[in-house]
């Protein structure tokens, strides 16, 4: 005997639902109200499976006033395979939020999906790219999918997919790939495991990226995708070139969905963003540079169709639900370094540097730009810290094999600076050297220049506590920070900096205060690990370098940043706030604090041309818009003409806009980044994704909700059945606090034990709190277990059942009695596309209700028979009378039985509609859908509401 999907069976003593996995002779089942880990597969050859029927509820087992609500509360959080528009929201532990929902409706409009999502920084692209691809799986559309992202973002990518989409996904990097290669032997990755996270890093070269493009799967999400542009200069293939040529080959597959994610999709470089737009359609990389006027509007609509970029303001009341972000409290703080010693080292080193450079006249093109840049990183290095300049001093510079002093640029500058022209998939975070002695042909000169710089790194290391001005000054403003309850992290430039300034802190911030530090050297599982060791802590600090600045989660556990070292990109300012300032902080405020050298020429070039102005773009416009790509060029001139040309070393405020050198090159400098900025400003009121209409997402915001139940929902249930099994249910303002030490040992365990905990049923949460979602074990363990009580038949011992099946009450909400039955219905979806057929399971619940006996039954509108759910007894009613009344019901059942699969089979066409619907617009061609309802649908429930005496009966 065959059986469809949805179809209950009955087999090893109890009834199970068939799902859409199984074939002919085997059936893979879920117990009839149990839980994905509950599924089973049953081998129909070598044991007896037969069609199950649903009984009616006993009258025996009668409940109170709240049965019926409780009882379809606990199956709907129980679906898996919901109904409603979408069919993945019912296997996701987080309720997405309306804005959440555009990027997914877009992309089921496109066939196939070519997407790039390009919100702001902690707006929750991730979660955005993964409902599309969990959707497209719960769809059947797709059977694999790949994430490409930087490797240190692997494990979150992992995390998230695991605790959020309850995707188990393997890690594809260089320290895995032994392993892997042992599992796979012969065959590819991609064809052993079907969802995998992938170092782009890794899959890059020659030797790997054959084979992922072979065996790449129809579904692909790429993270950070602004470093996969072609932006590379004729002649070399750069890293980033590299990883543009792999996406760009998986986008020649015609039918492969793929979705870019990025919060900078434009980094200051006109041709790389035209080469991200061209993987989403080769055409649009040829669109005109200004896309606003009249006559650009059919190229602003068809790209909105594949592009989506909001700023916070964009959807923070987006349909009236309110999404909260912190607010972000900035300010400056200040250091000098006065007639210090470090103030004498400075003004040796400047000179030095000076001398590197004045020395290089008459060199070669190539030994100068090595000499230049040299000198520049020992500046930086000295502005850092005394740490990181001893290094430097003590580090030979690298050896640079150049034919150009362009290819030294393009070689060097990624140690200096701070721009999106690093091929690295990491910040580098190291020192340069400053030692350059190996070019110099005279062994005394070489011994001589050699003692100099060691010197120099012996006085640097006699700064470090208590002769380093900058160190000191900031010491007290942590202080106050912990002090305060808040757990700052501070950015440093260099691994040599975050580590001296992590000792520093030991030693100097009360005991009781965990100080860490995070940089490159430490591999990036490790990072996650001592940050997460944090949680056993009250008072913490973390002190890293942009290794962390770029991705990484960490709103959960901190929420102030400090620039301690000013980044020579503002663009990377933000990424370090992001890190705290985005959706999920649980504090209303983040603290920024940006930290500089008021006599220190370096943060001043910094602080004048870059961070200040960067600011006040964003101010004015509302938009963070990258910094130019020439800004390299201005930072350079205005180091090389203020600094190592001039001797006003002690001068605080420098007259860049006066100069008369640089003043040309800055006000081009600064007219190119404000007419960057006003062409942003115009993109994101194109892209903002107005055209997708509020009440469009409205509609399937309330058919989810419908389907599922909402967090208000997983509220109400959890703290009802919390209470109903002699729990206690503390808290306020959102936070809960539960105990249920006394609650009958069948419940603990339904719940793992947790017998005390503190959670909200809303994003955010602190570290210290359960986020209790539809999915959450505890919330799905409650709801199996109150499942489980309503269908046992008594004599399993389970003890009280507060949501039994039937039960009878006298109430003023009837003038009549009115009976209202819980049915749980289940639909086999059907997908057909050429030869192949993708079946789905769909369950739902609906209260229906009629007036009278079941013989003359006068049936209920839906409205009418939910606001039933809210009636309270105004009367008691004894045992024997509601065992009466119900029994009268279930005699004459029969009368409502066809009534109950019309029902059913109306709601399959609305359910089917809601199905086709989101995915219509997408004129796949040649796919069809079919709906068969499993008949009768299931009476879960039973409940009659009598007038009250002298009203009727």
């Amino acid at each position: 005997m065959s059986f469809t999907v949805g179809t209950l069976v009955r087999a090893r003593g109890r009834e199970w639902v068939v799902l859409p996995e199984s074939k002919e002779d085997f059936l893979v089942v879920r117990p009839l109200g149990g839980t994905d880990a509950e599924v089973a597969g049953i081998d129909t050859e070598l044991e007896t499976v037969a069609p199950a029927s649903f009984d009616l509820p006993n009258p025996a087992r009668l409940g109170d006033f709240q049965s019926c609500l409780m009882l379809r509360d606990a199956i709907r959080l129980g679906f898996r395979s919901s109904a409603g528009p979408f069919r993945s929201f019912g296997k996701i532990a987080v309720e997405p939020r309306p804005y959440q929902l555009v990027p997914l409706l877009m992309a089921l409009k496109l066939d196939p999906i070519r997407l790039l999502i390009a919100d702001d920084v902690g707006i929750g692209k991730t979660v955005e790219s993964l409902l599309i691809a969990r959707e497209l799986l719960d769809r059947a559309e797709v059977q694999r999918m790949a994430v490409l992202c930087p490797p240190h973002l692997a494990e979150q990518w992992q995390d998230e997919l695991q605790d959020k989409f309850h995707i188990e996904a393997e890690l594809v990097l260089s320290n895995t790939a032994r392993r892997l290669d042992r599992i796979c032997g012969n065959r590819s990755v991609f064809d052993v495991f079907p969802y995998t996270i992938v170092s782009l890093d890794y899959i890059k070269s020659e030797s790997r990226r054959d084979d992922f493009i072979r065996a790449c799967p129809e579904l692909v999400i790429v993270d950070e995708a602004h470093t996969c542009t072609s932006s590379a200069q004729p002649g070399r293939v750069s890293t980033r070139q590299q990883r543009h040529e792999v996406v760009k080959a998986l986008a020649e597959k015609p039918d492969r969905h793929i979705v870019l994610v990025t919060a900078t999709p434009h980094s200051g470089n006109e041709e790389g963003f035209r080469s991200l737009l061209g993987l989403l359609n080769p055409e649009f990389a040829e669109l005109p540079t200004n896309l606003s006027g009249d006559g650009n509007r059919k190229h602003r609509e068809r790209l909105a169709r594949y592009f989506v970029q909001r700023r916070r303001g964009d959807i923070r009341h987006y349909l009236e639900s309110d999404t909260s972000f912190p607010d972000r409290l900035e300010q400056e703080k200040s250091y000098k370094l006065g007639n210090s010693d470090y103030r004498k080292l400075f003004d040796r080193l400047l000179n030095y540097a000076r001398e590197v450079v004045e020395d290089s006249e008459g060199m070669s093109g190539v030994r100068q730009r090595v000499r230049w840049w040299a000198a520049l990183a020992l500046l930086r290095a000295l502005a850092s810290s005394p740490a990181a300049a001893a290094a430097t001093l003590r580090n030979k510079l690298q050896a640079i094999s150049a034919e150009s002093p362009e290819e030294v640029d393009e070689i060097s500058r990624p140690l200096v600076f701070d721009d999106e022209s690093d091929d690295s998939s990491e910040t580098q975070d190291m020192v340069a050297g400053a030692d350059i002695t190996d070019l110099e042909a005279d062994e005394s000169s070489v011994n001589r220049e050699r003692k100099r710089l060691l010197d120099m790194a012996r006085a640097a290391d006699k700064l470090e506590g208590d002769g380093d001005p900058k160190l000191l000054s900031i010491i007290p403003i942590v202080k106050a920070l912990v002090s305060d309850g808040s757990r700052p992290i501070l950015f440093c430039r260099f691994i040599a900096t975050a580590e001296y300034v992590a000792e520093q802190l030991r030693q100097k911030l009360p005991k009781g205060v965990r100080v860490i530090a995070v940089t490159g050297q430490i591999p990036p599982a490790e990072r996650e690990q001592r940050i997460a060791e944090l949680r056993e802590h009250d008072k913490y600090v973390l002190v890293c370098t942009d290794c962390l600045s770029e991705g990484i989660n960490l709103q959960h556990l901190f929420d102030s940043v400090i620039h301690y070292d000013l980044s020579w990109n503002p663009t990377r300012h933000e990424q370090r706030e992001g890190r705290v300032d985005r959706f999920g902080q649980p504090k209303p405020e983040v603290k920024v604090m940006t930290y500089y050298g008021t006599d220190n020429q370096i943060d001043g070039v910094v602080l004048e041309v870059l961070i200040d102005k960067h600011k006040r773009i964003r101010k004015a416009t509302g938009v963070s818009v990258p910094v130019p790509t020439t800004s390299n060029a201005v930072l350079e001139a205005l180091y090389e003409g203020l600094l190592l040309r001039r001797k006003d070393t002690q001068q605080q405020q420098l007259p860049f806009e006066d100069d008369e050198e640089t003043k040309p090159m800055t006000t081009e400098f600064n007219d190119e980044w404000q007419n960057a900025a006003d062409r942003e400003k115009k993109s994101r009121s194109l892209f903002a994704q107005h055209t997708i209409k509020p009440d469009e997402v409205a509609k399937e915001v309330e058919q989810i909700q419908s389907a599922i139940g909402s967090s208000t929902d997983v509220e109400n249930f959890v703290t009802s059945s919390v209470k109903a099994y002699r729990g206690v249910v503390g808290g306020r303002d959102g936070h809960f606090e539960f105990d249920l030490t006394e609650s009958p040992r069948a419940v603990r365990e339904s719940i793992r034990d947790n017998l005390t905990f503190a959670g909200r049923f809303e994003l955010p949460v602190s570290d210290k709190e359960f986020y209790l979602s539809r999915t959450h074990p505890i919330t799905e363990g409650l709801a199996t277990y109150v499942m489980d009580s309503a269908l046992d038949d008594g004599t399993a011992g389970v003890g009280p059942v507060p949501a039994a099946r039937c039960g009878v009450i006298r109430t003023k909400a009837v003038k009549t009695r009115t009976t209202l039955l819980l049915l749980r219905l289940r639909y086999h979806i059907i997908t057909t596309l050429g030869e192949e057929v993708s079946p789905l399971l769909a369950e739902d619940t609906q209260i229906v209700g009629f007036r009278s006996a079941p013989s003359t039954a006068d049936w209920l509108d839906r409205a009418d028979a939910e606001s039933l759910l809210l009636a309270k007894p105004d009367e008691n009613v004894t045992d024997d009378v509601a065992r009466n009344f119900i029994q009268k019901v279930i005699d004459e059942f029969q009368h409502v039985r066809p009534r109950l699969d019309e029902i059913a089979e109306a709601h399959g066409k609305e359910l089917l509609d809601a199905h086709q619907r989101v995915r219509t617009a997408a004129r796949r061609t040649g796919v069809k859908y079919s709906i068969e309802p499993q008949l009768p649908p299931d009476v879960l429930g039973l409940y009659v509401y009598l007038p009250v005496m002298g009203g009727g009966a």
